[in-house]
């Protein structure tokens, strides 16, 4: 089962219910509200692996390009 709570706790930012990480490949985003939502972009932005539909993943999209500032270290 999934911990929301955890995801959450772990997240680098959130934005408006999407949760943003850091990973080896680049960024994991999940939905908190419908965690079966879920994509992964690269370090440049590109996506490399999703569930979501392809609004959805434009407004992950569009939160990483405005926060992904926030992320670095």
């Amino acid at each position: 089962m999934i911990d929301i709570k955890e995801i959450a706790d772990n997240a680098d930012v959130i934005v408006n219910g999407y949760a943003f990480t850091k990973c080896d490949l680049g960024y994991r985003v999940i939905n908190l509200n419908r965690p079966s939502k879920a994509a992964v972009f690269s370090k440049k932005g590109e996506m490399l692996e999703t569930s979501m539909d392809d609004i959805e993943l434009r407004i992950a999209k569009n939160y990483l390009e405005q926060n992904q500032k926030f992320m670095e270290e």
